[in-house]
């Protein structure tokens, strides 16, 4: 069985798993699981709570704090002080994240998400975290902002070409894979991440969505990230495993709070 998985992004506040969310994560979190770590990426003001709830509650889960673009209409009056005052409650955010910019839906403002993403790579900067971001039909102007801020961070869900790739990694950028590796039409996100070195990838699950096969169109949780390993590590042409450990080591060099000894 494939072990020492770390789930670098994962929404277990998610109404998904209202049902069973703590005996699953008891489960996963347990010792012996296959999971050896999970972060949280948080898109609001309550998935921030519950991001750094949750890390007291577990040892080896860790948050993130960040303002999703899709929530630019719910935004507190000030998130840059929730931001701040959460960095002051917590020692188990990684990163600030899940920031970026999204443009699929019609009726947000580009501009005002542009300055929020700023606003966050700012305090990311001034705190000395990483950054979890996302990239949703934005590739022009996300790549225009990270050459011009050059933060550290992932770009996760990846599933642009293999030359964006090229350039998010020479902007020193990691690049985070999920289930979408093992879909059969996934054709240019494997020449993506066959391209990509091994010391710059994550794994990941953007759980409860993005299943990997043959549980496509399920309920995902971070123990299915076995399977993109295996499709990686075709890929790859090295074994799932030492892919899988390659991943978690990436995970703890980036995100430098993350202690490996707690695995």
């Amino acid at each position: 069985m494939l072990g020492g998985i770390f789930d670098t992004h994962c929404h277990y506040d998610s109404r998904e798993f209202d049902a069973d969310r703590y005996e699953l994560l008891d489960e996963l979190m347990s010792e012996g699981s296959a999971v050896c770590g999970l972060l949280h990426a948080a898109t609001d003001e309550a998935s921030i709570r519950f991001g750094t709830e949750t890390a007291e509650r577990y040892e080896r889960f860790y948050t993130a704090v960040g303002f999703h673009p899709e929530c630019l209409d719910a935004l507190p009056g000030d998130p840059e002080a929730v931001l701040e005052d959460a960095l002051t409650r917590s020692d188990k955010i990684a990163a600030i994240g899940e920031v970026g910019l999204d443009y699929h839906y019609d009726g947000f403002d580009r501009a005002k998400q542009i300055t929020l993403l700023n606003m966050q790579i700012d305090l990311a900067k001034r705190h000395g975290l990483p950054l979890i971001f996302h990239c949703r039909d934005a590739t022009e102007d996300f790549l225009a902002v990270m050459r011009e801020q050059r933060p550290q961070g992932v770009v996760h869900c990846f599933t642009g070409s293999p030359e964006t790739a090229s350039e998010l990694l020479s902007l020193g950028l990691y690049l985070g894979f999920g289930g979408v590796l093992t879909f059969k039409n996934s054709k240019k996100v494997k020449r993506s991440f066959e391209a990509v070195p091994l010391d710059r990838f994550l794994f990941e699950t953007d759980c409860p969505y993005m299943a990997p096969e043959p549980y496509r169109g399920t309920r995902c949780d971070s123990r299915m990230i076995a399977e993109t390993a295996k499709v990686g590590a075709q890929i790859k042409n090295i074994p799932a495993q030492e892919l899988i450990d390659t991943a978690a080591e990436n995970t703890y060099r980036l995100f430098n709070k993350i202690r490996k000894e707690q695995q």
